[in-house]
């Protein structure tokens, strides 16, 4: 591999959703470079539809009260669509994830009380400093949110480089009518989702375990039958 190849893996391979943050801000110059270089991301016909709102601290511990308010009094209005299912691999992923993170911060399994509490710290940006809402110009349909998608991860793969951890988060995306009143964001924007962000809190079990990948097998179809 060549040396840049090999940085970028070693920085994937260290990447990982933070669930604990210590609350020192991180500056605005950093988080200004983050996604500097996460907008160098393609787009189709460079049309580059994302947009991020960034709290700093105070705005984040005024929003994360009333998002963990909303959260407990209404039921969720996202702008885009759940997933209609999960089956077979994808399915098993999500649950090894979830027993994962139970297992991580003591949970048992079947203890719907603690893991529903546990679920709700999303609503609580886990801690973070920092929250930056993800958006997308609806009128460019689903390749916008796709490219949107490339900008969110290469965002937090920019952030690990940066030494900022950070978690995305669908969840908080859930109440989009609150995003969309608190920051202001018009209704031709599609909210994807949060990236709860800061420095971690390495001594926090949560932050402990790490997720698999499939195997190289099940994702690297090669063409043909010369192989």
């Amino acid at each position: 591999m060549t040396e840049d190849l090999t940085t970028l893996t070693a920085i994937l391979h260290r990447r990982h959703s933070t669930r604990a943050f210590r609350p020192d801000p991180v500056p605005d110059a950093v988080i200004t470079e983050i996604t500097r270089t996460a907008a160098r991301v393609p787009s189709w016909c460079n049309a580059q539809p994302w947009q991020v709102h960034v709290t700093r601290k105070a705005e984040t511990d005024r929003f994360r009260e009333k998002l963990y308010a909303t959260a407990l009094a209404e039921s969720s209005k996202p702008d885009l669509d759940w997933p209609k299912q999960y089956t077979g691999a994808y399915l098993d992923r999500r649950r090894t994830c979830g027993f994962q993170l139970y297992d991580a911060v003591g949970i048992a399994k079947g203890d719907r009380a603690a893991s529903g509490k546990q679920m709700m710290e999303n609503y609580r940006l886990f801690g973070a400093p920092h929250v930056a809402i993800i958006t997308s110009e609806a009128d460019l349909g689903t390749y916008g949110i796709m490219d949107t998608g490339g900008f969110i991860a290469l965002w937090t793969i920019a952030a690990e480089a940066a030494g900022v951890a950070s978690v995305p988060q669908a969840a908080v995306a859930a109440f989009a009518p609150l995003l969309r009143a608190e920051f202001d964001i018009p209704e031709h924007r599609r909210i994807l989702c949060a990236i709860s962000f800061g420095y971690e809190d390495t001594d926090a079990p949560i932050n402990a375990f790490r997720t698999e990948r499939a195997e190289m097998s099940e994702v690297l179809l090669w063409a043909g039958k010369d192989h």
